[in-house]
């Protein structure tokens, strides 16, 4: 099964939560860009700088709408006045270890907000596909390194992983409860539900507490050299375009004359060959940004780093969605690595080039779907 054209999206109204946020930003931009109306809601920018202000995000949207994702009614209203052909749901708590320190917020906003989402958009009265943006983190990890399929065990040890499989559980009960085209009948709206799992983004713009860019970033910005916790740890490393491909792909298939044969979850990671380390993606990264070459170290191992656990090997696979979407990764880590690092190099020298960055690599990157 392969997604409707990329121009599925022009005219079309798109509710996007957590569009304040750094991949929500990016979406909302790209969605611009293939002429959707957006509605985004949102709390506040989080960090400072953040790129939903430095590229001017607001500017694009149809609405912004600044509230909680738990905030029932509010939600519903947004949801209401936006009307929408899809929604993806991106709003939520999205750090390993700010869920250490406040687990009742990250189970809070990621199951409580969701339901928030979903229980609005029942109260739709026309066709909508929706993507529920979950992480490579909501599978129990048995510590093999194997790749993880859609079909693996959800779970997870910590209180952030444990939400993010707690959301899934949530998003797989509405859609069999409330979306099944044997319960919804002809007569009722057509709402198809599906979530989306992506592994570790790199990207311009990223300041998010605990991202690896965001922490080069600001060590850069600090004339020092970074310090990294887990410098062994492997992640499916992307660049953020490439999941938002991924949901905009889903989307446009639920969408389709087919998205009631859409299955319920899809992975959206890199090719195998691309799994890194954190310490070589971080070593691509200051070679790629400090072009002069005359750091004596790029970076250092953490001298007391807090034990938190975090799972020491994640790698999704991929063969459903490139089988069933026909989406594909299209940049290999070296070209990821090497925008991100053009991104900030232009944003050190003109703050006001952001949002001009992000469209070069949007619109070099090619229509997302199809």
């Amino acid at each position: 099964m392969t997604g409707a054209p990329a121009a599925a999206f022009a005219g079309r109204s798109v509710f996007v939560t957590g569009h304040t946020g750094f991949k929500g930003s990016w979406l909302s931009l790209w969605l611009s860009e293939l002429g959707a109306r957006v509605t985004g809601y949102a709390l506040p920018p989080e960090t400072e700088p953040s790129l939903f202000e430095a590229a001017g995000v607001a500017a694009v949207l149809d609405r912004h709408h600044e509230g909680d994702v738990r905030d029932r009614e509010a939600v519903a209203a947004a949801v209401r006045q936006a009307s929408p052909d899809v929604v993806l749901h991106l709003a939520a708590r999205t750090v390993v270890r700010e869920g250490y320190a406040r687990p009742a917020e990250a189970f809070s906003v990621n199951v409580d907000g969701t339901t928030a989402l979903l229980d609005a958009v029942r109260g739709l009265e026309h066709d909508c596909a929706v993507v529920v943006v979950t992480s490579d983190k909501c599978y129990a990890n048995d510590g093999s390194g194997r790749p993880f399929t859609e079909a693996d065990p959800l779970g997870g040890r910590d209180p952030y992983s444990a939400s993010k499989a707690a959301q899934e559980l949530v998003t797989q009960a509405y859609r069999s409860s409330f979306f099944d085209p044997a319960i919804r009948g002809s007569a009722r709206p057509a709402v198809r539900l599906a979530s989306g799992r992506a592994g570790n983004v790199i990207g311009g713009g990223d300041w998010t507490p605990d991202g690896l860019v965001a922490d080069l970033a600001r060590a850069r910005a600090r004339g020092e050299t970074p310090s990294l916790r887990s410098p062994e740890a492997i992640r499916p490393w992307q660049h953020v375009l490439e999941p938002l491909a991924g949901y905009l792909t889903l989307a446009a298939a639920l969408s389709g004359p087919s998205g009631d044969a859409v299955a319920p979850a899809y992975n959206f990671g890199p090719v195998p060959e691309d799994d890194a380390t954190v310490g070589e993606v971080t070593d691509g990264l200051v070679a790629a940004w400090d072009t002069s070459g005359d750091r004596a170290a790029r970076w250092l191992r953490e001298s007391a780093p807090q034990h938190l656990p975090e799972a020491g090997v994640l790698r999704l696979d991929i063969d459903k969605a490139r089988r069933e979407l026909g989406w594909e990764p299209r940049w290999r880590l070296g070209e990821a690595v090497s925008r991100t690092a053009r991104w900030y190099r232009a944003f050190e020298g003109d703050p006001g080039s952001a949002r001009a960055e992000c469209l070069t690599d949007i619109r070099a990157y090619g229509p997302p779907v199809g």
